[in-house]
């Protein structure tokens, strides 16, 4: 059985950076084992599937180990695929998702991807994991923040987030949580890198879900609604926030780097 296989690099427009999304498109929905499987084959940080419904999608994540609730990323590789490739005369898509609908509309050559705003709270008391698994920089963190399965830990510096040596057997035992950890930025409003090792993503190259949580913290602490936003992860990329009500309008480009098909028996 072939399967259509796209890889775009999400976040850039360049090869070798931004974060590698593998995209399926289905006519029909596969057995899930058998969607997890592929996803563990593509060894990426996330394969998305959609399949058409009436005049929308719908759109499912999965990184190698299980399926998630949101993912920016694949999202916006998703969109591409779509309006680049398949329906190039069209301006926008909707995805019907876990998280609700997800609109993606064409910006010149940006992605405007029209998410929840997910503000996190103050964690009052940090588990030990955290903190030992952040190791590298001198500094302790001015606050750790909290969403259900993220914790964001906020330094003063990008120089500490460019220093952070992550133990991620640590950051393991924090599952299901994920860490983010950001900091105002020299060249841009903020920095930020993303680790997830208990879902097999020990570090994400650019992570559009977590810039629902950090766009409004930094929207409220900079006092601004339009921001620059850098993953300075090895591979890098950029984003481009905007604060709209109880929506977070994430901005990126992507890039195709290979288009293909997956062989089944």
């Amino acid at each position: 059985m072939p399967v259509s296989l796209f890889h775009v690099n999400a976040f850039t427009d360049k090869d070798f950076a931004g974060n590698p999304a593998a995209v399926c498109p289905l006519n029909a929905w596969l057995d899930d084992n058998l969607l997890l499987a592929i996803a563990a084959e593509n060894s990426l940080s996330e394969t998305a599937y959609f399949v058409p419904e009436a005049d929308h999608f719908r759109l499912r994540w999965f990184t190698p180990q299980c399926e998630v609730n949101l993912c920016g990323h694949a999202t916006l590789a998703s969109a591409f695929v779509l309006l680049t490739l398949f329906d190039p005369q069209n301006e926008s898509v909707h995805f019907e998702t876990r998280s609700g609908t997800l609109t993606v509309r064409r910006e010149g050559d940006l992605f405007a991807m029209d998410f929840p705003a997910l503000p996190p709270w103050t964690c009052e008391i940090p588990p030990g994991e955290l903190t030992s698994g952040l190791r590298g920089t001198s500094r302790a963190p001015e606050t750790v923040l909290q969403l259900k399965d993220n914790y964001f830990v906020v330094y003063e510096h990008e120089d500490d987030i460019l220093s952070i040596r992550p133990n991620f057997r640590e950051l393991e035992k924090l599952h299901p949580a994920g860490v983010a950890v950001t900091a105002p930025g020299k060249n841009s409003d903020f920095v930020s890198r993303y680790f997830a090792p208990s879902y097999g993503i020990p570090e994400d190259p650019v992570t559009g879900s977590t810039h629902c949580s950090l766009t409004p913290y930094w929207a409220q602490r900079l006092g601004k609604n339009t921001l620059h936003a850098r993953q300075v992860s090895e591979r890098g990329g950029e984003l481009w926030c905007e604060v709209a009500g109880d929506r977070v309008i994430i901005k990126g480009k992507a890039v195709l780097t290979l288009r293909g098909t997956l062989l089944l028996g």
